[in-house]
């Protein structure tokens, strides 16, 4: 039987200075004024619109993605979170994140976002390497990047993500390193580190650049995740690590499967129907023209029940400690016996911990998760 699991909200900005040549994405470069105030109504109208779906719930969280959102005033972002306490209400200790460029006019917007009701930062730093700035297409260069972080702890922002990438173009294991202790020495408490990829539909696709060999990469990785851990950085996820009691609760929602509202241009959600005994996916119109414009922007389907395992173990398995088993049955309505057959033949093969009350892999499992989804496909 479905239960409801904890609500989210996200929200999707999608205009931003440059295009990344990396970035798949729904942005788009600003050419122009940025419609703000006409985003903003209709992104209201959205969430009134998906109203229907918040079935009695409280906002576990909210995360303001794109694009880059903080283009966007702090008056504007004030709008949004004034409007979702008031249509929907907010959890106690509610986590409001925002992504950050660390261009120098959004570093002057840091305390009026905190004034507005944002308690988390996500600052776009991918390198604080000059060089590998150029190559990446980024607008700032290390320097702001570092005075970004400064900026946003001195207006009070405790919670503090840098987005930091690695796999750049020729890099040596020295330089990964010497970014990541740039961030560690910094003081914030988390960490989202995750490799570059070339991505269809990006200039990389089209004149992809040089990227260290195989080997390179494994060593980059290890090397970096022993800094981290010696630094009493947690990774909790694939990609994210966290000093204790730092983990981005957005995230975990859903990792563990839990629901969310996607509101603007191009944003997708999941939201389980109680009534309907279906688990759903939203997804918005993509084009920010389109998207404003439109009386009904939204699309949704129900995710069929033979994709239901692999949907939730590409969410639980990649949380470093696992997902409850109870949330399998309560979060897709399947009996936990529909998958006892695939649990098994992992277990055995040494990928998923022995445990009755998570699913878990094991340390040789996470290093090959993508075998192991295969296992629920």
């Amino acid at each position: 039987m479905l239960e409801l699991p904890p609500l989210s909200l996200y929200v999707h900005i999608p205009w931003c200075v440059r295009k990344c040549p990396y970035c798949d994405f729904n942005s788009h470069q600003n050419t122009g004024v940025i419609p703000e105030q006409d985003y903003i109504e209709a992104l209201i109208k959205d969430l009134n619109n998906d109203l229907p779906w918040v079935q009695n719930r409280k906002l576990h969280s909210i995360f303001f993605g794109g694009g880059t959102p903080s283009l966007f005033s702090a008056n504007a972002i004030e709008t949004v979170i004034n409007e979702a306490q008031r249509c929907i209400g907010f959890q106690d200790n509610i986590e409001i994140t925002l992504e950050a460029n660390p261009g120098t006019s959004e570093q002057q917007k840091f305390s009026d976002f905190r004034a507005a009701g944002v308690n988390r930062l996500s600052i776009g730093v991918q390198s604080f390497d000059d060089n590998q700035l150029k190559a990446l297409g980024r607008i700032h260069d290390g320097q702001q990047a570092r005075r970004a972080l400064d900026m946003a702890q001195s207006a009070g922002f405790e919670r503090l993500n840098i987005d930091l990438m690695h796999g750049l173009p020729d890099q040596t294991t020295g330089q990964a390193l010497a970014d990541l202790d740039t961030a560690i020495d910094s003081g914030i408490t988390h960490i989202s580190w995750y490799q570059l990829t070339i991505e269809p539909n990006t200039e990389f696709f089209s004149r992809p650049p040089t990227l260290p060999v195989e080997d390179q990469l494994a060593d980059i990785q290890q090397a970096g995740q022993t800094r981290l851990q010696e630094a009493n950085f947690d990774q909790y996820e694939v990609s994210a690590f966290a000093m204790q009691g730092a983990v981005c609760a957005h995230n975990i929602n859903y990792w563990q499967f839990g629901d969310y509202l996607g509101i603007g241009a191009g944003a997708h959600g999941k939201i389980t129907s109680a009534d309907k005994d279906q688990v759903i996916r939203t997804s918005k119109t993509r084009q920010p023209n389109h998207f404003m414009a439109s009386a009904s922007p939204m699309a949704s389907k129900p995710i069929a029940a033979n994709q239901l395992p692999l949907e939730f173990m590409m969410n639980g398995l990649r949380l470093r400690s696992g997902v409850s088993a109870d949330f399998f049955p309560k979060r897709t309505g399947l009996s936990a016996q529909t998958i006892s057959h695939q649990i098994k033949k992992l277990q055995s093969q040494g990928l998923l911990k022995n445990e009755e009350s998570i699913y878990c892999t094991s340390d040789l499992g996470y290093r090959f998760l993508n075998s192991v989804l295969q296992g629920f496909s």
